[in-house]
């Protein structure tokens, strides 16, 4: 009785145990940032073999400018999903082009906090997808129709010519659009 009953609460734990780890998010990448989940009954995942090059037409600003906004955030979780589903980091190309109202995620924390009184807190999230390989394009148009320049932004942004031609150059060359 005593040795079934030991049984019955090794299972329940290892079950337990299973079933949390499933419901906490993982960062494979993107350490802190961009949290996912493991799907064990998904059938359709992405291929560790293949390499994957995705352009990101981020035009959404945050909903809260004291929060992250969640389409930086969006894209840690793009880059720790194909992770967590097996594509090797040197496989995953992320090229991210940013303009309309995300254009002011981009910001350093001084521009920021003039405009929003909080430093900005999506340049730590910036900062770790930078690390990871990501890049980062503002849009030029953006930046002169919102009198932006160059020492306002982060220092880890490009400067684009435009987000179209960016676009238009990347989309050719086998990148797929996405659009945030």
């Amino acid at each position: 009785m005593r040795k079934n009953l030991l049984s019955l609460l090794v299972l329940f734990f290892l079950g337990t145990t299973a079933l949390f780890a499933q419901n906490q998010p993982h960062f494979p990448i993107i350490k802190k940032y961009g949290g996912i989940y493991e799907i064990p009954e998904a059938t359709e995942r992405p291929d560790p073999t293949k390499e994957y090059k995705i352009i990101v037409d981020m035009t959404s600003g945050p909903d809260d400018p004291a929060q992250i906004s969640r389409w930086v955030d969006n894209i840690a979780r793009m880059v720790n999903l194909h992770a967590l589903a097996g594509v090797p980091q040197e496989n995953i190309h992320v090229k991210v082009v940013v303009h309309g109202g995300a254009i002011f995620t981009v910001l350093n924390d001084a521009k920021y906090s003039e405009r929003h009184q909080v430093e900005n807190p999506n340049i730590p999230v910036y900062d770790a997808l930078k690390d990871a390989g990501v890049e980062f394009y503002v849009c030029g148009q953006s930046m002169r129709a919102r009198n932006l320049n160059k020492e306002d932004l982060w220092t880890g942004v490009q400067i684009a010519h435009s987000a179209l031609t960016t676009l238009t150059t990347y989309v050719p060359q086998g990148y797929v659009l996405l659009k945030f």
